[in-house]
């Protein structure tokens, strides 16, 4: 049974970082393409970053340049590491994952409605 734990969500001051984590188990990366999404009460959900087995990722615009999504295959983990924090980053943090011959690449990876596998979030607030 696939299953994804987050953690790493606090509260930070604009221009600080955080690292986020996701533990996953009942299956391995190497085989899954896997994201990091958030949402905010009344929005949609949005992609945020998002990497492909074969190690390829995307970033949604607004954290291009601040955030980096990467994995320890050894450790079955997801990192978002999350730096230049802006008031606006806040939001409540998911790790989603999919099977890799399910997904579709490039922009396609921040879709949501592709991954079947979801944590249920932790929270991050930046305050200015």
């Amino acid at each position: 049974q696939v299953q994804l734990v987050e953690s790493g969500g606090s509260s930070a001051q604009a221009g600080g970082s955080l690292r986020l984590s996701c533990a996953a188990s009942g299956f391995t990366y190497s085989g899954y393409c896997m994201g990091w999404f958030r949402q905010v009460p009344g929005k949609e959900r949005e992609g945020v970053a998002a990497i492909a087995s074969d190690g390829s990722t995307v970033y949604a615009d607004s954290v291009k340049g601040r955030f980096t999504i990467s994995q320890d295959n050894a450790k079955n983990t997801l990192y978002l590491q999350m730096n230049s924090l802006k008031p606006e980053d806040s939001a409540v943090y998911y790790c989603a994952a999919e099977i890799s011959a399910h997904c579709r690449g490039g922009g396609f990876l921040l879709r949501d409605y592709q991954y079947n596998y979801w944590g249920q979030g932790t929270r991050v607030t930046v305050s200015s």
